[in-house]
């Protein structure tokens, strides 16, 4: 026989057995007891007919006459009754088991409840049979103290208020081991020591700031310090008159009673001693339940995984913080003209915020940071607003004269001016050489000589910019860009490769005729990055064709300021740039605006601002805020190199022109003069000779608000 035969064949008997175990297991436990009952009731009624039958045959041995009068027929009426009894109590067991059962049912339904942790549905339980009531009131209590569990792990976990989050961990300590109230120290590896956290007690009566101190850790007979270090379980302790070192506060709320001290030591998912949470009980107290201490174990776990997430993301805020403080600091050191402009609008800006949150009527009502989340958004987009400036160099932001690049290039146009005097002394000598009247040889050099002092002294005053540059300057500027002058060595010798790239045109003889002002096509730098042209920024910008032109009488001819439209559109970039770099960046759901708070605050309320030329309805208030905020800095800084610090006053003044011209909200216009905003910010950083009397009645008015967008 095949090894298959020989299974099938012994597992043949088997299976009704199976079956029938099956069948069993699957039926319902009143089906149990009346299957036993009814075999049981058959076994007894059978052994009574026996017995009876036995005895009626011996009976029946005997002489009629010695038997009494109706013995049979009692026999037979005693074998009826018990049949009839047992006939009676077939259902009445089956009555009772079903009632067994149907409670059994309920546990089942409260564990299969409490499985798929349903806490909403409440089961009731009503049985009279004391075993089955106290197993259904432990599941009840079994599930109450998960749905706690649960329900206080969420509360911890959920919590980013570190803070509130230290006060709900001594709540629920406090509740789980009925105490008065307690303490939190904090691990702090660095200083090896225990540092005071938070504290929390049932009535007023709790430590004074300047009496609850730190605790040591290098006293090994410190009660809390060996509780802490004692990592196996939670210690109860009595804190006896005179206190430990640390503790002397308990005097206050207990006097010299003895205090009982439930210290429980909070451990992070790996083993690591974030803490530990120090319980007192009232004088009196009875110590607390192991089943009290236990729960008390249990939320310490959940609070030391919710106070250790804690701290990791308390420490990545302040380490992304001051990520954020050190590129804008490193901004500002870049130039030594602008420095302070990454710190000082974020403050003001701040101020601003701070008076629009009080506002309660009008456009403003509205607008409110409501968490700790908004405001450090709007904080870091504040001072995140010229992160772009990165990519700007340094010689364009500080460029405080035309001829300006990396060095100022007047000195190149002096020696040309020292040239052609030169040349004017050797026609001087020359002509006198030659017989000419040496009176009037000199007389002609004096004239020419005056004339190149004069021109230059032009040339030097259109370099320095101004607000705005005549037709008449421009005319007389081309007239002294035509003089020429001889220049005698190989102006390509001592170039960088690519520098010697943009000489594309072939070399001139020498000696070589040079224009005393020219715009060459060296002077040109092409445009190679063309990612601002991308669609998918959306930036609505007229984009100059070169990347820079350092034409000389292309840079002279400057009409306002001292930067040609390339170095403009360079400047201005930095906002592209902020937004471009913030975009990428992988920020969480609460940093979401940063980038529209960092990048906005060139727009303008007329939709002709800058890059993207947002509508007014576009443009939130906190967005708003910035460009407020950024033009008023500008305005009052007495560090750029191309204007004079100008007064408060004076800053007012053209802000309200801003406002005037529908650049800036007006409504926050107002609220900067009649909160005291300008004011407070005006003593904090300006200059002491800035600050004078502002008259804020001429600027404040009822000029029409628009509504802010989202």
């Amino acid at each position: 026989m095949s090894t298959q035969a020989a299974t099938a064949t012994g597992s043949a008997p088997a299976a009704p057995l199976k079956k029938a175990r099956n069948l069993w297991n699957n039926h319902p436990f009143h089906y149990h007891i009346a299957a036993l009952f009814i075999p049981a009731q058959l076994l007894i009624l059978l052994g009574l007919w026996l017995y009876t039958r036995r005895e009626m045959q011996a009976l029946a041995a005997l002489p009629a006459e010695q038997l009494a009068n109706g013995v049979q027929q009692a026999g037979q009426a005693l074998s009826l009754g018990v049949l009839l009894a047992m006939l009676l109590s077939l259902p009445l067991a089956w009555w009772l088991a079903r009632r067994i059962a149907s409670r059994l049912d309920i546990l089942k339904e409260q564990a299969a409840v409490i499985r798929v942790l349903d806490f909403k549905t409440d089961i009731p339980l009503d049985t009279p049979i004391r075993e089955i009531f106290g197993l259904g009131r432990a599941m009840r209590q079994m599930k109450g103290t998960i749905q706690k569990f649960m329900r206080v792990s969420l509360a911890l976990s959920g919590e980013r208020d570190f803070g509130k989050l230290l006060g709900k961990v001594l709540h629920e300590m406090r509740e789980a081991l009925d105490g008065d109230g307690g303490v939190i120290y904090l691990h702090d590896e660095g200083l090896n020591q225990l540092k005071q956290a938070s504290q929390r007690w049932t009535k007023e009566g709790g430590p004074q700031p300047n009496a609850w101190q730190d605790m040591p850790l290098d006293d090994a007979n410190h009660p809390v310090a060996a509780a802490f270090k004692n990592q196996s379980a939670t210690s109860l302790l009595t804190i006896a008159f005179p206190r430990p070192k640390g503790m002397e506060f308990l005097d206050e709320r207990y006097g010299k009673r003895p205090v009982q001290l439930v210290a429980v030591p909070l451990r992070s998912s790996d083993s690591t001693l974030v803490g530990i949470v120090c319980n007192f009980l009232a004088p009196g107290k009875p110590e607390p339940s192991n089943d009290r201490m236990a729960l008390a174990e249990a939320f310490s776990s959940s609070a030391a995984v919710a106070i250790d997430q804690q701290r990791l993301l308390e420490a990545q805020k302040a380490l992304m913080d001051s990520m954020i403080k050190i590129m804008a600091g490193a901004i500002d050191a870049k130039s030594p003209y602008t420095g302070g402009h990454c710190e000082r609008v974020p403050e003001l800006g701040m101020m601003l915020a701070e008076e629009a949150c009080q506002v309660k009527e009008g456009v403003l009502a509205d607008f409110a940071f409501k968490t700790d989340d908004e405001w450090r958004e709007f904080r870091i987009g504040a001072w995140l607003h010229d992160c772009g400036k990165v990519t700007t160099p340094e010689y364009v932001v500080d460029k405080a004269t035309k001829l300006e690049t990396i060095y100022n290039r007047i000195h190149d146009v002096r020696v040309r001016f020292d040239v052609l005097l030169r040349d004017a002394k050797i026609t001087q000598l020359e002509a006198v050489a030659a017989g000419a009247d040496p009176q009037q040889a000199q007389a002609a050099f004096e004239a020419r000589k005056a004339q190149l002092a004069d021109d230059f002294a032009f040339v030097a005053e259109c370099n320095m910019g101004g607000e705005f540059m005549a037709p008449e300057k421009l005319e007389r500027l081309k007239t002294i860009a035509a003089e020429t002058w001889q220049r005698h060595f190989d102006d390509r010798i001592g170039l960088s490769h690519d520098e010697l790239k943009r000489y594309q045109t072939e070399p001139t003889p020498l000696p070589a005729t040079e224009r005393l002002l020219d715009d060459k096509p060296h002077h040109i730098i092409a445009r190679t990055d063309l990612r601002v042209l991308d669609p998918k920024w959306g930036f609505k910008v007229n984009v100059p064709e070169h990347l820079y032109n350092y034409g000389e009488l292309y840079n002279l001819s400057v009409g306002r300021g001292t930067l040609t439209e390339e170095e403009r559109f360079k400047i201005n970039e930095h906002v592209i740039h902020s937004l471009v770099m913030l975009e990428q960046l992988p920020l969480p759901k609460n940093l979401k605006r940063v980038p529209e708070y960092a990048g906005t605050h060139h727009e303008t309320l007329t939709g002709s601002g800058y890059p993207r030329k947002l509508s007014a309805a576009q443009l939130s208030v906190p967005m708003r805020i910035m460009a407020i905020a950024d033009i008023f800095e500008a305005l009052t800084a007495c560090d750029r190199p191309y204007k004079k610090a100008k007064t408060l006053s004076e800053s007012i003044k053209i802000l309200s022109f801003f406002k005037k011209d529908g650049h800036i909200d007006p409504v926050l216009f107002d609220l900067l003069l009649t909160s005291g905003v300008y004011q407070r910010y005006a003593e904090k950083y300006l200059l002491p000779e800035q600050i004078d009397e502002v008259d804020i009645a001429k600027f404040v008015s009822s000029a029409e608000p628009t509504s802010p967008g989202p």
